[in-house]
């Protein structure tokens, strides 16, 4: 006698029907569940857990073969499939063909897996890009987002059949989800199975399909979700919002939904990691004299002091006014780059003043004249002019 597994699930107390249950009676209890648990009806964590488990069960229960393993003290869905021994559901068994010596070498992925598919399986992850302004990606904002995505299907709560009717066995493979061909050949009999292509290998049909979702069990549609992004995020990274990507076939639990960010460009500032960047433009006087700037940051505004003699491509620091930490406490700084302007343009007054200046510093300044420079002269030399 077998002795039963003690780390097997209960299946049936999952769904809270006995052991001598009947199809109907798993799939009613089923759908009740799934109507009161799913993640779209109720967003409560431990809801979301129990939702799993319920998928689980109707997995195993719903499969005949699945539930002959639960009946012998198993778990079909537990590492090595939780069989009932040698000879028996999910066992070793002997070998019958070349498809059972391919399993075993290679663990069934010759071809594929045996028996029936699942009809309600795992929804896939979708990606959505938002775009965001400097000052939202630094402090963080609440933005509304519109994501279209397939959601259950609430005429048959992801059955995909219509009201009052059933799946029905598939006639040609007799529910197994594959059928068997042998062929002869010089290894002798090969015996090889193939997904049924009535049912497409779950081994049953569906005689009316739900009018709504066309026996999908769930259906596309437009939703609206806000999303919260946190303060410090920067170009490229992911918000993942958990199960709010697409519903699985039949209603299967929903996949993720991805917040792709991408951060617009600022017209003043520019960004690396948390620090900020800008460039500040001071007259040559300013910066020889020294003067006061008054600086405009995202969120307030700092006088800063330019020191007599400041050369050009000067940087001023200001610490902590830049981007907040994503993780943690504190801020990056702001750098502000100085470019100190020369005037192109003076007239007699300003040159003659600025001459004197540099008389007084003992500088040489060469005067410009009509005939210009060295290489103005080795131009007239070379077009024959004295």
């Amino acid at each position: 006698m077998r002795t039963p597994n003690p780390v097997a699930r209960d299946y049936y107390g999952i769904l809270g029907v006995s052991r001598d249950a009947s199809d109907d009676d798993i799939k009613r209890a089923y759908r009740k569940l799934a109507r009161q648990y799913h993640p779209d009806v109720n967003p409560d964590p431990e809801a979301q857990e129990k939702f799993k488990d319920i998928n689980a069960a109707y997995e195993v229960l719903s499969d005949d073969r699945k539930r002959q393993i639960v009946d012998l003290g198993g778990d079909p869905l537990a590492p090595g499939g939780g069989g009932a021994g040698p000879g028996g559901p999910g066992g070793a068994g002997p070998f019958v063909g070349f498809q059972d010596i391919m399993d075993a070498f290679f663990g069934g992925a010759a071809g594929g897996s045996r028996g029936p598919r699942p009809r309600t399986r795992p929804g896939a992850d979708a990606i959505l890009r938002l775009e965001l302004d400097l000052n939202e990606t630094a402090f963080g904002v609440e933005a509304p987002i519109t994501v279209d995505t397939a959601v259950l299907c609430t005429t048959c709560s992801g059955a995909g059949t219509a009201a009052g009717t059933h799946l029905a066995t598939c006639e040609a493979c007799g529910g197994r989800g594959e059928v068997q061909s042998v062929q002869r050949t010089f290894l002798g009999q090969v015996v090889s199975a193939r997904p049924c292509t009535v049912c497409q290998g779950y081994g049953t049909t569906i005689p009316h399909p739900c009018p709504t979702c066309a026996g999908d069990g769930r259906v596309r549609t437009r939703r609206s979700l806000t999303v919260k992004i946190p303060a410090g995020v920067e170009d490229g990274m992911r918000i993942r919002l958990a199960q709010q990507g697409e519903v699985g076939p039949g209603g299967g639990t929903a996949g993720d939904l991805y917040v792709e960010i991408h951060e617009r460009t600022h017209d003043v500032y520019s960004r690396k990691g948390d620090d900020l960047h800008c460039r500040v433009t001071v007259p040559m006087t300013a910066a020889a004299l020294g003067t006061r700037l008054t600086i405009k940051t995202l969120d307030s505004e700092e006088v800063v002091d330019v020191k007599p003699g400041t050369q050009p491509g000067s940087t001023l620091r200001l610490r902590a006014r830049g981007v907040p930490h994503l993780r943690g406490t504190g801020r990056g700084d702001l750098y502000v780059h100085l470019d100190v302007r020369t005037p192109t343009k003076l007239d007699a007054d300003q040159e003659r003043m600025l001459r004197d200046f540099a008389k007084t510093r003992g500088e040489e300044v060469a005067e410009l004249t009509k005939q210009g420079g060295f290489f103005s002269r080795m131009r007239d030399a070379f077009n024959g002019h004295a």
